[in-house]
């Protein structure tokens, strides 16, 4: 959704986007079609790269750290215009080599967003051990226990060499900055928040309720480490309220068979943007009970922007909108997690005051603008460093 938004505010102000992605990659785990459709912009180009040999690409990639079979594809895109910048996002299954890569026309300032913990954690995530947050590495036992091939280009320093090929790396937490330096990642890492956009006016002329009951919100992929298991455990103990769930992902069966035997907690599938802010406008709160790692957390800031407040869990980045914005609670406990709840939903007007000090956080740190601003800023002084002066007029990006 980052690079969605990214793309468009930047085609917006007239600049040229090319967006490079792996379809097969998305494949691995998703046989057909995605869920749901997005809106292409004229100033969008979207390049998908695809192999007549599917999942054996990525896992050729995935081995080797170079784009198998796809590099030539790669380097027709990247010399068909003058690009002033290169973006990387997940590039997992593209290979670091590709960071490497150096267009033949123009000059082209690099950045790198670690919208993930890929370049310190051979499983992304830092889940060690399918059990626990990563405390310290343990790479290799960690990835078998993970059921997934070691990458032993690891271990001869072809990561570091690679890294060294990019201008700026960026992470959307402070707590993601931190945590690459710890754990000895050779670059320096500066903090540039993700954004939503404010102008959508969905918060501001919402639909009727989506139902009588008051409820709270889960947003996010089904899956484990986002934890909603663990709201299911406890959600008998507040009949008073409905837990609604928008998303969908590999854990959904098992979640659902949780929940069987309580008609409060009910799953809506994965929602657009548009008909997901109905849900946060009219939520008492959306929960975010992670239990690893995030490096943001963008559901906290779909939710202020409804002037929704949010309860996280006090782990990895999700503390930092709720310590900077106090548009919600932390917890750590179970029994803390019900007490914000319980004060939430029976303290009259404080839902309310959450909500608004979130939004007038968004309007401080977390728009478009602001976002661009400091964007701007990284490119800038990563193309005078690098060039003694910035080369471009009106910028060119891709992806």
């Amino acid at each position: 959704m980052y690079i969605y938004r990214l793309a468009r505010a930047l085609g917006d102000q007239g600049h040229h986007v090319d967006v490079v992605h792996c379809v097969d990659s998305y494949h691995l785990q998703h046989p057909g079609e995605p869920e749901l459709a997005f809106i292409d912009h004229p100033n969008v180009t979207r390049h998908e790269l695809r192999s007549p040999y599917r999942w054996l690409s990525p896992l050729l990639t995935h081995q080797t750290g170079l784009p198998m079979l796809k590099g030539r594809k790669i380097d027709e895109i990247l010399n068909s215009k003058p690009f002033d910048v290169i973006h990387y996002h997940n590039i997992s299954l593209l290979g670091p080599q590709i960071l490497t890569l150096q267009p033949t026309r123009g000059e082209a300032v690099k950045i790198y967003t670690t919208h993930e913990h890929w370049l310190i954690c051979p499983t992304h995530v830092l889940w060690k051990f399918d059990s626990a947050p990563c405390d310290r590495p343990d790479c290799l036992r960690c990835t078998l226990q993970a059921k997934r091939p070691p990458q032993l280009w690891r271990y001869f320093g072809f990561l570091e060499r690679a890294v060294q090929h990019v201008d700026q790396f960026v992470a959307p937490s402070r707590f993601t900055a931190e945590i690459h330096a710890a754990r000895g990642f050779p670059q320096p890492v500066e903090h540039l928040p993700h954004f939503i956009e404010t102008k959508d006016s969905d918060w501001q002329n919402p639909g009727a309720r989506p139902q009588e009951k008051p409820y709270f919100l889960f947003v996010g992929r089904l899956e484990k480490i986002k934890g909603l298991h663990t709201l299911i455990r406890i959600w008998d103990q507040i009949p008073q309220y409905d837990l609604l769930i928008a998303g969908a992902g590999n854990q959904e069966t098992e979640l659902k068979a949780l929940s069987a035997s309580l008609p409060t907690v009910k799953f809506l599938g994965p929602l657009s943007s548009e008909r997901l802010g109905n849900y946060y406008f009219h939520a008492l709160a959306t929960l975010v009970p992670s239990i690893t790692y995030e490096t943001f957390g963008m559901v906290t800031l779909e939710s202020f922007a409804r002037k929704t407040p949010v309860i996280v869990r006090d782990l990895g980045a999700l503390p930092e909108t709720i310590q900077d914005s106090g548009g919600g609670f932390m917890y750590r406990t179970d029994a803390e997690l019900l007490d914000a709840i319980r004060q939430i939903g029976g303290t009259p007007g404080l839902r309310d005051e959450l909500g608004k000090r979130g939004y007038d956080a968004l309007l401080r740190y977390w728009t478009c603008e602001r976002h661009l601003e400091l964007y701007f800023g990284f490119l800038e002084r990563a193309a005078r460093k690098k060039f003694n002066r910035a080369p471009w007029e009106q910028s060119r990006l891709i992806s």
